[in-house]
């Protein structure tokens, strides 16, 4: 800024600024690169990233949270589209790499309509908010209620989720542990808690022998040789205060004349923990399953009566026995009864893999259920454990919503041939945002033709021509080459909505910045700005 020709300087010097057509160019590239670097990983044919750390640990992945997620990005914009598909994997734990390369693409459709038509970003972003309301309007159209009890379409839907995923060929038996497991803690409430699937994995023998536990796997052993291994229809007690003798918080010394009051004070100790030990004999538990340690005398001590124990058990474990066994969490032991006990049909330790483990099975009430995942080398069994929280987030969605679309491009093909009809009725520029918006929704389709290793030009043409006869279930079989009805590909409307609306949202909030204002880090070789390798992060965005 000047005042008369005299400089007036309001940032700090090495600040970088850049405004204007320069700044919206920057985020849209910025965008389109982390886009187009998942792209191909969207869909059955979708290849998979092997993704190395500083550390060496390798992660190979098509899950787009879990790619993005690892990849260490350091333009403000690219950690925005790593937010966005953080946020779908958390909200409805589907369709990660979907609403990334949809944010991508409007933004690209938008980059053309600034530089060809000159329409100004704010005419834009009012487009693409009128678009997305009635995208979501046709998203409905198409949608069609199911029965929560349908097995078979349910099925569909977990086949459908997992089909571009690693566990593809083992679907029909995942598909079926992944619906028992979400229906089992379905309590009929409008919300399905799917914090209380426990999801274990373990390194060892294949895929097929992956099962679920009507209970809890615990990640550990009992504490002692001399106790039992194994107990049917056990009395359960969960304590959370630790049988140990607490510790002052401060240093402190002991200063003792008389030898005689050494081994008086450690009798005083044992004391202690025998009347802790007394009490759980005295509540009629057998099971002692600690949150915190157990001292080597209450070991001895609690074997010696056959009760079984184990100790360091996580807070959320502790919670999930809660439900499974319907036993009470007790503070103190000196607390503890027979009405805060839980039960089981056993109790038992066995070997899995190389560690011991303790199921807590057949418990009656079963509210919180565990699915043990195996496989035959770590990586396997981390994009099993991915690929099947995914097809958990989409049964819990069914179960909730009981609406679902077909799939393979479906959707999209035929919200964008309305959009594009919706346009015809609108006046002025926002017509032209409004058809971008619906030509960037035909980016799911085509990838995955792409993908496939299809003609994208043949494919879009043909499923325009199947919607425009009225097949709005027609989709793209990326197996047989050829355009369908999509009956047995199967998605959850809640998928879609929400990556439609918040990758509509993500790119409006990009359109909107016109002004980036970057503080030197360092002045190193990372220092930058935003738009180029090694850009630092933003210190404000207007």
């Amino acid at each position: 800024m000047t005042l008369q020709g005299t400089p007036i300087f309001i940032l700090k010097e090495d600040t970088q600024r850049t405004t204007g057509k320069d700044a919206t160019s920057s985020n849209i590239a910025a965008a389109r690169v982390i886009s187009e670097a998942i792209r191909s990983a969207l869909g059955p044919k979708g290849m998979d990233k092997m993704l190395v750390d500083n550390f060496g640990d390798v992660v190979i992945t098509n899950d787009g949270a879990t790619i993005l997620k690892e990849i260490d990005i350091q333009h403000p914009i690219g950690k925005m589209m790593v937010e966005l598909s953080k946020i779908q994997d958390q909200e409805v734990g589907d369709g990660t790499t979907t609403v990334v390369i949809l944010a991508g693409e409007f933004l690209q459709q938008a980059a053309e309509l600034i530089s060809s038509d000159k329409i100004h970003p704010t005419l834009i972003v009012e487009g693409y908010r009128v678009a997305t309301e009635k995208a979501l309007e046709y998203l409905n159209e198409i949608a069609h209620e199911v029965a929560v009890d349908d097995e078979k379409l349910l099925k569909m839907v977990v086949q459908t989720s997992m089909g571009s995923k690693i566990v593809a060929s083992h679907s029909d038996h995942l598909s079926k542990i992944v619906i028992d497991a979400v229906k089992s803690i379905d309590s009929g409430k409008r919300k399905i808690d799917i914090e209380d699937i426990k999801v274990e994995k373990k390194e060892g023998e294949d895929i097929t022998s992956t099962r679920m536990v009507r209970g809890i796997v615990l990640d550990k052993e009992v504490v002692h040789p001399g106790m039992p291994k194994k107990l049917k229809d056990p009395k359960i007690a969960l304590i959370a205060e630790a049988f140990e003798i607490s510790k002052t918080e401060f240093d402190s010394e002991l200063s003792i004349t008389d030898p005689s009051k050494i081994q008086e004070f450690l009798d005083r100790e044992s004391d202690m923990i025998k009347k802790m030990v007394d009490k759980v004999i005295e509540s009629g538990a057998n099971v002692v399953i600690a949150q915190k340690g157990i001292e080597d005398i209450a070991q001895h001590l609690l074997a010696k009566k056959g009760i079984m124990g184990i100790r360091r058990v996580k807070k959320s474990d502790m919670e999930k026995l809660a439900k499974a066994t319907g036993a009470k969490i007790v503070d103190n032991i000196q607390d503890l009864s027979s009405d805060d006990l839980g039960t089981a049909g056993k109790v038992y330790e066995t070997s899995v893999g190389d560690d011991d483990m303790v199921f807590v099975e057949d418990c009656p009430l079963a509210k919180s259920v565990t699915i043990l995942i195996r496989g035959g080398t770590e990586l396997v069994v981390d994009e099993a454990e991915r690929s099947i929280h995914d097809a958990i987030c989409v049964v819990r969605n069914v179960l909730e919503d009981k609406k679902v679309v077909p799939g393979g491009g479906a959707p999209e093909a035929y919200v964008s041939r309305k959009l594009m009809k919706f346009s015809e009725s609108l006046v002025g520029r926002e017509q032209l945002a409004v058809q971008a918006f619906a030509k960037a929704l035909e980016v799911i389709p085509r990838t995955l033709a792409e993908n496939a290793g299809l003609d994208p030009i043949d494919i879009i043409v043909a499923l325009r021509s199947a919607h425009e006869s009225g097949s709005s279930a027609t989709g793209i079989d990326v197996f047989k080459g050829k355009v369908r009805e999509m009956i047995d590909v199967i998605e959850p409307l809640r998928v879609k909505t929400h990556a439609i609306t918040a990758a509509s949202e993500n790119a409006q909030m990009i359109l909107r910045i016109d002004d980036i204002i970057a503080a030197k880090a360092g002045g190193g070789p990372g220092a930058g700005p935003p738009g180029g390798p090694g850009g630092e992060g933003m210190d404000d965005m207007d």
